[in-house]
């Protein structure tokens, strides 16, 4: 058999990530490769790391993009700051908090659970309840938006809970960064990340973060070793730390974050408020849509994330043949549920590039035809 060079499909990505790649990011990424210690790159880096500053809205001096998808964000996040003498506070209303809780499990730490319902935001009062009953708490963790179920969480009033009992705050905004209001330094948050897929559309496998310097000074001051070589953040500081020479540590996925520059320039010439209002005003383009086609949401709207649209599968209708047919006739990608939801929902992403006027009219014509056979 001989195998030929690859060339995919040109689909239409409206599903829970990745999202549709601008070609201005895709362009960036076929520029010529330098080496991750070339002046040009170190250069490069600096803009990268204040780029995300200003997404993340903080002035965070350990904020960097670790060289892996949005999952080793997460884990790197949990096993710098943790160690099996800490008791975690998991809010869990999804997949995400579930993964959360397993890192905790996997570090030997105590994790104490606040189960919120799927498809719900996290209950303030039930995680204010569950910290006035377990004071030797240090740490909560919570999932900003579900990519799961749509849930949008208030980060805000969540993390004001955990200062007040003196806990650090892990936030997951893989979905969230840029998509909707998020304020690091302004809500207190402690130890954040996200994914280069999502609302910032650039290509998968980076995973910005950013560690306030409560939670710096915890990486810094441990005792124990991180259990993980590669994540171990403290072997990676000096590398973006931009003062003086770059230690290295690891070959860093150059090119890719040539994509992850561009995809941030843009972010930066739209204005990250003016992103977060595109993504509102397509999501409710498309509910509207998803109405009078007889769909209905699984969060009630208060509560819903723009760019992650959760609705139920109408009864009689095969999920997965409407989804084969949506790529088939229309090259347009859904997501299906996952969790609680799998096979009773599909999940529809508006997120970064893919939250345009056109996608929206697109997805709504494709569901329609698709519904109607």
């Amino acid at each position: 058999m001989t195998i030929q060079s690859f060339i995919p499909p040109q689909r239409t990505l409206m599903g829970p990530g990745p999202s549709d790649v601008s070609p201005r990011v895709l362009s960036a990424l076929g520029r010529p490769t330098v080496g991750h210690l070339d002046p040009s790159f170190v250069g490069m880096m600096d803009e990268v790391k204040s780029l995300l500053q200003y997404a993340f809205k903080t002035e965070n001096t350990f904020t960097m993009a670790v060289s892996a998808p949005g999952s080793a964000g997460m884990e790197a996040c949990f096993v710098n700051l943790l160690t099996p003498e800490d008791t975690v506070v998991v809010c869990r209303n999804g997949v995400f908090g579930a993964r959360m809780i397993e890192n905790v499990q996997r570090i030997g730490a105590k994790v104490i659970i606040v189960d919120c319902p799927w498809g719900r935001a996290v209950d303030p009062q039930a995680l204010e309840d569950t910290l006035k009953q377990n004071p030797q708490a240090g740490f909560v963790a919570f999932v900003h938006a579900e990519t799961s179920t749509g849930a949008l969480s208030d980060a805000q009033t969540l993390c004001a809970i955990a200062r007040k009992y003196d806990c650090l705050t892990i936030v997951d905004a893989v979905t969230s960064l840029a998509g909707v209001e998020l304020r690091v330094d302004d809500w207190g948050i402690d130890a954040i990340y996200s994914g280069s897929q999502k609302c910032l559309s650039c290509v998968p496998g980076l995973s910005p973060v950013s560690f306030s310097d409560r939670a710096a000074d915890v990486i810094k001051n441990r005792t124990i070793p991180v259990q993980s070589w590669f994540l171990d953040q403290s072997l990676v500081m000096e590398y973006w730390s931009g003062q003086g020479n770059r230690s290295y540590h690891h070959t860093a996925p150059v090119n890719s974050l040539y994509a992850l520059h561009e995809s941030l320039v843009m972010l930066k010439n739209e204005g990250l408020e003016q992103s977060w209002v595109r993504h509102k005003a397509q999501h409710e383009k498309l509910s509207l849509g998803l109405g009078d086609l007889g769909l209905d949401y699984i969060v009630p709207k208060q509560e819903r994330l723009p760019q992650l649209n959760s609705v139920y599968i109408p009864k009689g209708i095969d999920d997965v043949k409407v989804r084969q047919y949506l790529l088939k006739e229309y090259n347009l990608e859904i997501g299906a549920g996952l969790g609680q939801f799998a096979g009773e929902a599909w999940r529809i992403g508006l997120m970064g590039y893919a939250a345009r006027t056109e996608n929206v009219a697109l997805c709504l014509a494709a569901l329609k035809d698709a519904l109607s056979q």
